[in-house]
């Protein structure tokens, strides 16, 4: 598949967010953990919130995660989502990173009525394009 074959939007990484795409693509889940405090940070930036250093490193964890709230999108905030109304946007707290909270949907059918707080989920990744590899949610 082509980019120009996938019909919703995509990332566009950034200096901060590259890493994250290029783990993504490996299919793994890497997270900045901070080397002064090991606060963990997701969205990637360079300054830890909780103590101001500068110095991260990127920690791979388990894909695994619970569904801290969603919401239902009834309808499509952009045409390539269309199929997909009623559409869940989950957010889920990472098991093993410690603060980090993810936002996704998943790509096995689970729809809105089938969640609850709680809820165990794996995280997958999908290959979208040759280029693109965006991080999904199945239930666990």
């Amino acid at each position: 598949m082509t980019t120009t074959e996938y019909k919703k939007p995509l990332p566009k990484p950034t200096g901060d967010t590259q890493a994250f795409w290029d783990h993504c693509k490996n299919h793994e889940l890497r997270f900045q953990r901070c080397s002064k405090c090991s606060t963990f940070r997701h969205y990637p930036r360079p300054l830890c919130a909780e103590c101001g250093s500068f110095d991260y490193e990127w920690v791979q964890v388990a894909t695994k995660g619970t569904v801290h709230a969603w919401v239902t999108a009834h309808r499509a905030f952009h045409p390539g989502f269309s199929d997909e109304i009623p559409l869940p946007i989950v957010i889920i707290d990472v098991t093993e990173a410690p603060g980090v909270r993810m936002m996704g949907n998943f790509n096995d059918g689970t729809g809105p009525d089938d969640l609850s707080v709680g809820m165990a989920v794996n995280i997958v990744f999908d290959d979208v394009t040759p280029e693109v590899t965006l991080p999904k949610l199945q239930k666990a």
